[in-house]
C-alpha cells in the first residue's frame, strides 16, 4: 500500500515565508489557512498559485475563518462561522465571495469551522441553519469544490446529520483528532467509526482534555497527548484513506519548528 503523504498548515497571508518553510522541511504539501475578510482584501489569488508552483508544493486544501471569531466554548457558540445567527446573513456572502476567489487557485478542497452545531435538531438555530449551509455548498459545488467541515465543535454524530440533511454530494469532513479532545466532544478513533466515508482530508494534532473550569484545552506537541495516532491510522486506512496527512502546531517561533520536526519523525512509520 502506498504510503500518505504529509502535510503542514501555512498561514495564507504569508504565502511566501510559509511555502520555504515547507520546502525546509522537506514536506510535499500544504494546506492554506486565511481569515476571509483580509483574503479578499489583501491577498492576489494568481500570485499565491504562481509561489506554490515554483516552490514544487501541492496545495491540497484551503481553509477560512472569519473575523471575530472565539475558538473557546464561553464566547465560542454566539461568534463562530455560519452558525452564530447574528454573523449569519453577512457570512454567507463572504463565504461564497471567498469561494469565487480560491476558484482561481485550481483548489478542490475548502474547509471551515461552520460553529457550534446544536444537538438537537428541531432547535431553531440547527433549523435556520440548514438552509444557509445549503445554500454555500451548492456555490461552492458551482465553482467545482468540495466542502469539509473541520470537526470539534459539535458531537460526530450531530456533523454526520447535518452532512445528511443538506444532502448534497460535494461535503466531506476534515478531521481533526485533537479538536474533538480540546472541546471534549469525543474520542478521535470513535469518530472515525461514525464518519467513515466522509472523512477526506485530516490534521495531525494533538492535545487534552478540558477539565470543568477551562474554556479551552491548549494543544500540546504530538505524542504528548491523547489522540492515539497508531491506530487512527490503522483505522483511515481501512475505509480507504488516502489523502495527506496535514501536521498543524499552533504556536510559532523556533519551538514550532522543532515540534514540527518532531512530529514528522513520530508520524512517518505510521504512513
Amino acid at each position: 500500500m502506498e504510503k500518505l503523504k504529509l502535510g503542514l498548515i501555512v498561514n495564507g497571508m504569508n504565502y511566501k515565508e510559509g511555502f520555504e518553510k515547507v520546502v525546509s522541511l522537506n514536506i510535499p504539501t500544504c494546506q492554506l489557512t486565511f481569515r476571509a475578510e483580509d483574503a479578499l482584501s489583501n491577498i492576489d489569488p494568481v500570485k499565491v498559485k504562481i509561489s506554490a508552483e515554483n516552490s514544487g508544493i501541492e496545495i491540497t486544501a484551503i481553509f477560512f475563518g472569519f473575523k471575530g471569531q472565539k475558538y473557546n466554548l464561553k464566547d465560542g457558540p454566539e461568534t463562530m462561522g455560519l452558525v452564530a445567527v447574528k454573523y449569519r446573513k453577512e457570512r454567507l456572502e463572504i463565504a461564497k465571495e471567498f469561494s469565487d476567489f480560491i476558484k482561481e487557485l485550481d483548489i478542490n478542497y475548502i474547509c471551515s469551522h461552520v460553529g457550534f452545531i446544536p444537538d438537537d435538531e428541531l432547535d431553531p438555530v440547527y433549523t435556520s441553519f440548514i438552509p444557509v449551509m445549503k445554500e454555500f455548498v451548492s456555490h461552492c459545488k458551482d465553482n467545482g469544490q468540495i466542502f469539509c467541515f473541520e470537526t470539534g465543535q459539535e458531537l460526530p454524530s450531530t456533523l454526520k446529520r447535518t452532512i445528511i440533511d443538506i444532502g448534497l454530494e460535494n461535503i466531506g469532513i476534515n478531521l481533526d483528532p485533537a479538536n474533538l479532545i480540546l472541546y471534549g466532544k469525543a474520542n478521535p478513533l470513535d469518530a472515525i467509526e461514525i464518519f467513515g466515508k466522509y472523512i477526506m482530508s485530516m490534521h495531525a494534532k494533538d492535545g487534552l482534555w478540558p477539565n470543568r473550569e477551562e474554556l479551552l484545552v491548549i494543544e500540546v506537541p504530538i505524542g504528548e497527548g491523547i489522540v492515539n495516532f497508531p491506530i487512527l491510522f490503522r483505522r483511515l486506512k481501512k475505509i480507504g484513506y488516502k489523502s495527506p496527512i496535514t501536521i498543524e502546531r499552533e504556536i510559532s517561533g523556533e519551538k514550532q519548528i522543532e515540534d514540527i520536526k518532531k512530529s514528522i519523525d513520530y508520524l512517518t512509520p505510521f504512513l
